[in-house]
């Protein structure tokens, strides 16, 4: 069993993590949806392609910017089951517009912008939501379980969602994801109970003024440890990202692999992700938190260049499942430590803000560099701009926090009490 397994979080929790692992597996049996209809139904290029990740995920997040401080001042459940809601509505755009012969790529724009809105208040709304809910000894406890969800669904909703695409239309599994988020929305509710009213700004009560939009990123920057994990998180993540475009198109049109294989190449590796997040307390009670950041946070960035010599057929398939292993089972370690001391390292009135802004710039970083490798794969191939993203991901591990004297460092991830 998992570091934690047996550590009881209580029913709220239990339920936020039902709704949680509920979300995840409608979001993995549409992986690859959005881009596939755009591909096989609207005839899109890599271009094209790229660009329904990257100016989605750009638009979302400029929209989301001020739903941050919204958030912050607000009771937080309600906002969950809200953007559970809306993204529900508009992913179901997509198979009705299908339905009647009048979906564009335009429509799909549209709703990549709107469910990039909604994950990034949601995001920065949970997080808020789980520090209250749980003390900070059972954070690491909490967010490892996340971690080890999110991989599981990885492993069984690709496969699914591959074979639901190949019989019945990539449509389908969007419409599937849609129910998800429904479903979401009433475990979130179940959870009951009263959530009190976050304390207030003396004078105007909750009313958002404009210097709020820049304090997530104030706070962020002025911290010794977040600082450095913020700009890994953000490069790291945005070059990670940014090559999925460009692989799609190269597996599933130049090396001509069936969806369902594309969707096993990113299934079977995520037992390393599930892995890896078991390991994640007790690496850290035996080798410490800085230690198990830096060292998982500088082994991921090894893998993803192997990418770039992907080939046709059966070993094509394998070289890609292995490189994904590898770089899942060090995410999976690395991500809940970095997530609880996220957590730990904000103080409880900043939460919605700063979680806000570090999943703004992730996705504005995401955008930006989507767009770019778009570009780069037209001009120079996709493999050769998969290959680049790989060099570069090796700088990331300069960017890991490196300061041994600020005790924080070293408490900001306790091993909870067994």
């Amino acid at each position: 069993m998992g570091a934690g397994s047996g550590h009881r979080l209580g029913r709220a929790f239990g339920w936020l993590w039902w709704s949680y692992g509920t979300s995840a597996l409608g979001t993995w049996l549409a992986f690859g949806a959005l881009p596939l209809i755009a591909i096989r139904v609207l005839e899109a290029g890599p271009a094209e392609v790229a660009a329904l990740a990257s100016v989605g995920a750009a638009v979302g997040a400029a929209v989301a910017v001020p739903l941050g401080p919204w958030v912050e001042f607000r009771r937080k459940r309600p906002v969950l089951i809200a953007m559970d809601l809306v993204r529900c509505a508009a992913l179901l755009t997509v198979p009705a517009a299908y339905a009647l012969g009048v979906l564009t790529f335009l429509q799909l724009l549209l709703v990549s912008v709107a469910v990039a809105a909604a994950d990034i208040t949601f995001r920065a709304a949970s997080g808020a939501y789980l520090k209250s809910l749980l003390p900070a000894g059972d954070l690491l406890v909490a967010n490892a379980r996340l971690e080890s969800t999110a991989w599981t669904t990885t492993i069984i909703g690709p496969p699914l969602g591959g074979a639901a695409i190949g019989l019945l239309g990539p449509v389908v599994t969007v419409a599937a994801d849609a129910v998800s988020h429904l479903l979401s929305a009433l475990g979130i509710r179940a959870i009951g109970g009263h959530e009190p009213r976050p304390a207030q700004r003396p004078g105007d009560g909750a009313r958002m003024r404009a210097g709020d939009l820049l304090d997530g990123w104030r706070y962020v920057l002025a911290d010794a440890v977040l600082r450095p994990l913020f700009f890994n998180t953000a490069l790291f993540n945005g070059l990670v990202m940014a090559v999925q475009p460009l692989l799609a198109v190269l597996m599933l049109g130049r090396l001509g692999f069936a969806p369902w294989q594309y969707g096993l190449a990113f299934a079977l590796p995520s037992i390393g992700g599930l892995l890896g997040s078991r390991l994640a307390g007790p690496l850290v009670a035996r080798f410490g938190q800085r230690e198990v950041l830096v060292g998982a946070g500088a082994l991921r960035a090894l893998w993803p260049v192997g990418l770039a010599f992907v080939g046709p057929g059966t070993g094509g398939l394998v070289l890609v499942m292995g490189v994904e292993f590898g770089l899942i089972l060090c995410c999976g370690v690395f991500n809940p430590v970095q997530a609880t001391c996220r957590l730990r390292l904000t103080a409880a009135d900043r939460v919605a803000r700063t979680l806000s802004a570090w999943a703004v710039t992730t996705k504005a970083s995401t955008a930006l560099l989507t767009a770019v490798w778009g570009v780069l794969g037209t001009l120079l191939g996709p493999r050769a701009a998969i290959a680049l993203a790989g060099v570069l991901l090796l700088t990331t591990p300069l960017l890991l926090p490196r300061d041994r004297r600020r005790p924080a460092v070293a408490s900001a991830v306790e091993p909870p009490a067994a």
